[in-house]
């Protein structure tokens, strides 16, 4: 784990309340895990009405991966990566929606396969002992376009 702070927004390329996760618990090279609250936020960007659909659990769990993907390259918190996530397996939905959930959502990540600038990760999200989702995400991390 690292011993600094690290503000999540800085590793995203996301900004506002799109920034879904709060903090870090914790970090290593080959995983990541952080709290969130924004499922209760009535103005969560996901929402859909009144209600925050599990699946939108999946975007929470893209962040926590992104930033990973960012802090295990070695330089220490930089730029954002602008990356796509290409698959989306065995995803488990253990509730209809997040937005009932009391208290903060613990998003965790474990990296499975690391080849390039392509990964894969185990997720889950939890809400103290109970299981929220889980499933596994492929991601791209795209190349920047050369400056003109």
């Amino acid at each position: 784990m690292s011993g600094a702070v690290v503000d999540v927004g800085t590793l995203l390329p996301h900004a506002g309340a799109m920034v879904l996760l709060d903090r870090i618990l914790d970090w290593d090279g080959a995983i990541i895990s952080c709290a969130a609250s924004s499922h209760r936020d009535g103005s969560n960007p996901l929402r859909h009405g009144e209600r925050l659909p599990a699946l939108s659990g999946v975007e929470y769990a893209a962040q926590a991966i992104a930033a990973h993907r960012v802090l295990a390259g070695g330089a220490g918190p930089v730029a954002p990566l602008q990356g796509r996530l290409a698959a989306i397996r065995n995803l488990r939905l253990f509730v209809d929606r997040l937005d009932d959930v009391v208290g903060d959502v613990t998003v965790s990540a474990q990296t499975l396969l690391v080849d390039g600038g392509r990964a894969i990760y185990d997720f889950t999200i939890d809400a103290g002992n109970r299981r929220l989702l889980q499933g596994r995400a492929t991601v791209v991390v795209l190349e920047p376009e050369p400056d003109a």
